[in-house]
């Protein structure tokens, strides 16, 4: 690790995906405001970068999802894994990192914890997996693995303390940035907008793998709307990186429909639309802070769908509708996620404004529960882990 001040801890730190890597930028902030001095490195993406982090490996590198997509990359992770676990050990006692912060991914970040923590770095996960949800008997593993759990959802911590496993709520980082209220007018100014226009934002997931199977679907019942109704905006945020992807998607499943493509700028489409079709994961719990209607879908390679079925303890898959214990919005998966049953479903949005506003006030109910300054309430929480 680089010379520093030797007050302050020294971090090291992995985040995933582009989603990790927003937490990660968010919690090193909270950290940094703590102790201005601190050092972390690892794997990370650019928000965390922006904050000073020293990257080892890009995070796009665990960017995969899926038992068949990562088995095809188990090779290049698992090097990754061993290199990264040689470095981290191998500094002299001075320069080895104090806490070892796994952000998500925690089939990457699990067994790395449980490796560094069983040679003395204490190690945090950030992030609670979703045992509640699926894949129950991982808290053994989590138990063995960490030191603390840093929860974003209020009902995990009782679930860990239940089995003994130090666990703390922090609140989710993603309600201290957006804002209660939605700045809809300048976001619609921002992307070239009218005011008066009926906006669709189409999201199909920020891994390759996700928009390879989702953004298909979207993209046709983004066809299928504009031919009923011509006049409708469609915006598609795309994640730096995959342009490449998604324009010959496009091309082949949405040639005659204007869809503007954004660099990222998610935030901005969810502030401006009226209704999102977006693929389950945090995008999903953005769109609800952004108090948006939304039609949930998923979509992946048939030998996942058979495996996730089975071990999935919900009715739910989409974390609105889990934090809500409802379906709250309407959820597609699979052979149901048809072009046309996408279409169908952002049409009752629109057409039912009584509806939407009914659900805005949930989502901004729920808004109010997960702000709890994150960086701060997990600086806090590691804190004490530093301190034994």
């Amino acid at each position: 690790m680089a010379a520093m001040d030797s007050t302050a801890p020294r971090f090291a730190m992995v985040a995933g995906e582009a989603s990790g890597d927003l937490l990660g930028g968010l919690l090193l902030g909270g950290l940094k405001a703590r102790w201005p001095q601190l050092h972390a490195a690892g794997i990370g993406g650019p928000r965390m970068i922006a904050q000073g982090f020293e990257t080892w490996w890009p995070h796009d590198k665990l960017s995969v999802s899926g038992y068949v997509e990562v088995l095809s990359h188990y090779r290049e992770i698992s090097g990754i894994r061993n290199q990264l676990i040689e470095r981290l050990l191998s500094a002299d006692a001075a320069a080895r990192a104090d806490v070892f912060v796994g952000i998500d991914a925690p089939d990457f970040n699990l067994d790395l914890e449980a490796r560094l923590k069983s040679q003395g770095m204490k190690a945090v996960h950030f992030v609670s997996p979703s045992i509640w949800a699926w894949r129950g008997k991982r808290i053994e593993k989590i138990r063995r693995a960490t030191d603390l759990v840093l929860c974003l959802f209020p009902f995990e911590p009782a679930i860990y303390a239940r089995q003994g496993v130090p666990a703390a709520y922090v609140g989710h980082p993603l309600a201290d940035v957006i804002p209660l209220e939605v700045p809809r007018a300048g976001a619609r100014a921002s992307l070239g907008l009218a005011d008066d226009a009926t906006v669709v934002a189409l999201l199909p997931g920020s891994r390759r793998a996700e928009v390879q199977y989702i953004a298909p679907r979207l993209l046709q019942a983004a066809a299928e709307m504009h031919r009923q109704r011509p006049g409708l905006r469609f915006v598609l945020p795309v994640v730096p990186g995959l342009r490449h992807v998604v324009e010959p998607l496009r091309k082949q499943y949405a040639a005659d429909v204007a869809i503007d493509l954004l660099d990222g700028r998610s935030h901005e489409a969810l502030a401006a639309c009226d209704v999102t079709l977006i693929a389950s994961g945090t995008a999903t719990l953005e769109a609800a802070l952004f108090k948006r209607p939304m039609v949930i879908t998923y979509v992946m390679h048939a030998l996942n769908w058979q495996m996730m079925k089975r071990m999935n303890y919900q009715p739910w898959v989409g974390l609105p509708n889990i934090l809500l214990n409802d379906f709250a919005v309407p959820e597609f998966l699979q052979r149901a996620a048809t072009p046309a049953a996408l279409a169908r479903a952002a049409f009752d949005w629109l057409d039912d404004p009584a509806r939407c506003d009914a659900l805005r006030l949930r989502f901004e109910a729920l808004h109010r529960e997960l702000r709890l300054n994150t960086a701060e309430a997990a600086t806090d929480a590691i804190e004490k882990v530093l301190a034994g």
